[in-house]
């Protein structure tokens, strides 16, 4: 089983979307060709999107690795990015059960009418293992790491239902998706508390300035572009350990720069292909509910949140966060992890917080920095754990991504930072089973909750 789902994710959303888009577009009667080439446009995407963030963390790499050797930043947990937190999630006895499992979740889901949300991104299925592994090598238990998997797993699903119509409101031709993945949907609570207390303060409308509106404001200035080009600049020359060696690197700062341009530039071009490859889908599947399945209350399609990533707003706040955290990262008290190789994954945090600040630009700014400085001490939290389950993987597979240097302890922002990590762990490990009862209530009234409106809607 393990070997057959790890060949299964091996393979690569690239090559994946376009079986999966061909069966699902046959499947809701679209002729064989336009559905297997809805599947190709999204597979391109993933290997454009894929491409682009691998430019991104390599430009930025060496020179952060320089600012960090010249200014001391180097701290005591080794940032070890998405795809290692993604290797040990999977290499663990949970990890490999994760997909079955969590298929058979939501297919019991939709039958009870629990979810609308029918989850086919299965590459981010590792976020669910990777809570399962940790609480697995916390409490050397299979079955509270799987407890944990299924509660995120659920908790996820149902928060995909309940944001789904303000996320296909505020992005165009998103008819009939949901993102049904927990890092994202983990924020939700963070923006909804803050945006609220920011419209209590006086005079804060006037600052409800969005992507465009930045544009007509700032002119230039206010381009993901030109920004791009700016920090790409800035980070450059904070890499450069004198005025003389500035001098001297001009044209591989101006590189840089260029670089990071062109990484704001293109991603949004690159997300354009997953929603014309989404749109024969999308519109096939909402007239096929609409005919035949009209007491079903409707379904969703759950989907990666690289979808609408390339939205200006996410662009330029995942942008000016950058310089901010990692400055946060070494002035805050008592954190010991500093984001490098995590930084490409922080367009991830706004695809759900959009919705609910309307894409403001200053809103979405606040509630990223609130949410990534708790995130960087749950990171810190958790650092133990997750560097037993890599040593464990390491050892017995010897994958050198999930190697951990010499003296340091490991971890990612992505899944580690995550609200949803770190409160079901803590409830699952440290409180046992009065924290399992907690979750199994809160997980309950959930469904119940959303079961009563997916009726409502059937009536």
């Amino acid at each position: 089983m393990e070997e057959i789902f790890k060949y299964i994710i091996g393979l690569g959303a690239a090559v994946m979307m376009p079986v999966i888009f061909t069966i699902l577009g046959v499947c809701i009667h679209i002729k064989f060709a336009k559905a297997f080439k809805s599947g190709l446009l999204v597979g391109v995407g993933f290997v454009g999107l894929s491409v682009v963030t691998a430019l991104l963390t390599s430009s930025l790499g060496p020179a952060l690795s320089k600012m960090v050797d010249i200014y001391g930043l180097e701290l005591e947990i080794f940032d070890m990015g998405w795809p290692s937190a993604a290797a040990v999630a999977y290499n663990t006895s949970v990890g490999a059960f994760i997909i079955p499992v969590c298929l058979g979740i939501n297919l019991l889901m939709l039958l009870t009418r629990t979810t609308r949300t029918i989850n086919i991104d299965l590459w981010n299925y590792w976020h669910f293992a990777f809570i399962g592994a940790i609480v697995y090598f916390a409490s050397d238990s299979i079955w509270w790491g799987f407890f944990a998997a299924i509660i995120c797993y659920i908790i996820t699903l149902i928060m995909a239902d309940l944001t789904a119509p303000a996320f296909q409101k505020f992005y165009d031709k998103m008819d009939g998706i949901s993102i049904p993945q927990p890092f994202c949907q983990s924020f939700v609570p963070f923006a909804i508390v803050i945006n609220k207390l920011l419209d209590m303060i006086p005079g804060f409308d006037k600052l409800n300035i969005d992507a465009e509106g930045m544009k007509k404001k700032f002119g230039l200035m206010g381009e993901p572009l030109f920004l791009g080009i700016i920090i790409g600049c800035g980070i450059g020359m904070l890499g450069c350990s004198s005025w003389t060696e500035i001098v001297n690197n001009i044209p591989s700062i101006l590189g840089l720069g260029i670089k990071m341009g062109a990484v704001m530039e293109l991603i949004p071009r690159i997300t354009g292909l997953f929603i014309e490859g989404l749109k024969p889908i999308s519109d096939a599947t909402r007239e096929l509910i609409a005919k035949k399945y009209k007491h079903s209350g409707g379904l969703h399609i759950g989907m990666s949140p690289a979808l609408v990533i390339g939205h200006p707003t996410t662009l330029v706040v995942s942008l000016l966060l950058i310089p901010v955290i990692i400055f946060l990262a070494v002035v805050l008290p008592g954190n010991q992890f500093l984001p490098l190789a995590s930084l490409a994954g922080m367009f991830y945090l706004f695809p759900m917080v959009l919705p609910i600040t309307k894409g403001n630009v200053v809103k979405s700014f606040i509630v990223g920095l609130v949410a990534l400085i708790v995130g960087l001490y749950f990171v810190t939290e958790l650092a133990g754990f997750f560097t037993a389950a890599a040593k464990d993987v390491y050892a017995a597979t010897g994958d050198p991504t999930v190697n951990i240097p010499e003296g340091f302890q490991g971890g990612a922002l992505d899944f580690a930072s995550s609200l949803f990590c770190w409160a079901i762990f803590h409830l699952t490990h440290s409180l046992k089973a009065v924290g399992a009862t907690i979750l199994v209530v809160i997980t309950l009234a959930m469904a119940i909750y959303n079961r009563k409106k997916i009726t409502k809607a059937v009536k």
